[in-house]
């Protein structure tokens, strides 16, 4: 299976030819109960649900942000309950516009070493748009597997970690990243040395992501020059920072690193500084 994206007619063949396992990802920040609402009034046929707080997120431990990243033993656990075992492709799915949760999911199984993912792109509202069938209800696996992954290290990246030579790049929108507003974290503002690059800019107007050039003209006006491996995507809580990463591979760019505490981790401090406007 090629990712990291599929569209809706390459699902289509992809689920004739072989057992796959499709995980609808819908979340809502505002109101966490609405994505597992709207799954369970339609959703794509035979798709499980993960939550994005209590499936996708756990109690912190190697970070302290709103989302913190769940321990291997626990997304061993959620993996082999949603039926994915090794070698099973993956399709993660959320809202046109959106594809946040499901950005979170497909970033999560790589970083466990489970390369067979990929998101829908245009997600739901795609699926729906050509007439396909749906389903409502709860869904289940078929059976619970044993998930064995083990976690790359080297494809996040720890507070402790950061320096000042570390390249950050931001997603949230504009008017947080320059301190305008924050209606979530206790302060405003980004991380020193940061440059900004909004989740939103990878997508056209449809929902779905933009082309591997366009991306990668964004990405350079974001950045000043093309991200590589060792650049650092964070967000507020390391949800949207996985757009972005999914957004550099599908541009055909080197696999970049996720700061998983993100802004809400490293504004706890009151000691770290926090810039403000466009550096």
């Amino acid at each position: 299976m090629v990712g990291p994206l599929i569209s809706v007619t390459e699902l289509v063949a992809l689920g004739r030819d072989r057992p796959i396992v499709v995980v609808d990802c819908r979340f809502d920040l505002a109101l966490p109960a609405a994505g597992e609402a709207a799954y369970l009034a339609g959703h794509l046929p035979g798709a499980v649900y993960a939550h994005l707080a209590r499936d996708l997120a756990g109690p912190p431990r190697t970070d302290q942000g709103r989302h913190p990243l769940p321990t291997p033993a626990r997304l061993r656990e959620v993996f082999g309950v949603l039926g994915i075992s090794a070698g099973m492709p993956v399709i993660a799915y959320d809202a046109a516009g959106g594809s946040l949760a499901a950005a979170r999911l497909w970033w999560l199984l790589r970083y466990m070493g489970h390369t067979q993912a990929a998101v829908l792109d245009g997600g739901w509202q795609a699926w729906q748009a050509v007439g396909n069938p749906s389903e409502s209800g709860s869904r289940t696996a078929a059976s619970a597997t044993t998930f064995s992954g083990a976690p790359r290290a080297d494809r996040r990246v720890l507070l402790a970690e950061l320096g000042a030579a570390t390249v950050l790049l931001d997603a949230r929108d504009p008017q947080r990243f320059r301190g305008e507003s924050e209606p979530i974290d206790p302060r405003a503002g980004h991380i020193p040395g940061a440059r900004n690059h909004c989740w939103r800019a990878n997508l056209a107007d449809d929902g779905k992501f933009r082309s591997p050039r366009e991306l990668r003209e964004a990405f350079g006006r974001s950045l000043g020059t093309l991200p590589d491996a060792a650049t650092v995507h964070y967000c507020g809580s390391g949800v949207t920072a996985c757009h972005n990463v999914l957004a550099q591979v599908h541009a055909g760019l080197p696999e970049p690193r996720v700061y998983c505490g993100s802004w809400s981790e490293w504004c706890r401090d009151p000691t770290r500084p926090a810039a403000l406007g466009i550096e």
